[in-house]
């Protein structure tokens, strides 16, 4: 994938209590909806600011400023990831009641390369198998 810059919003409450190891490191390591990136794609996360998302407007509005001026990266070179726990039934919670308009603040803001979905534990993968966890795809 020829992308410059990968972005994934996480859920502000998910957030929490959870690092964004897992999403950061699995990007690292090019597993899963990350493998086709190249080694020299760069990443940054942030949250979506919170219930009900609105925040994510004025997050994507200062990084789309700083990506152009700073690096010289449209935004037609940057992929936004919808981090799992907003997008997937899972170990915090079930899916974000505000991911679509969240997708659609994204969308709105110009960033046309979104993806739902980064880090899938195989205990989450498991627990969808077996009708514990919601399956939205």
């Amino acid at each position: 994938m020829n992308s410059k810059y990968v972005v994934i919003i996480q859920c502000d409450i998910a957030h929490r209590r959870c690092s964004g190891f897992a999403c950061t490191n699995a990007f690292y390591n090019k597993d899963g909806v990350f493998k086709d990136y190249e080694d020299t794609t760069r990443y940054i996360s942030f949250t979506c600011g919170g219930c009900c998302g609105k925040g994510v407007a004025s997050k994507l509005e200062h990084f789309s400023k700083k990506l152009y001026k700073k690096n010289n990266i449209s935004k037609d070179e940057v992929v936004v990831h919808l981090s799992s726990c907003m997008v997937t039934d899972n170990y915090h919670y079930d899916r974000c009641p505000h991911a679509d308009y969240i997708k659609s603040i994204v969308i709105k803001k110009g960033y046309k390369n979104v993806v739902e979905g980064s880090y899938i534990s195989g205990g989450a993968e498991r627990k969808r198998e077996e009708g514990k966890y919601n399956c939205y795809e």
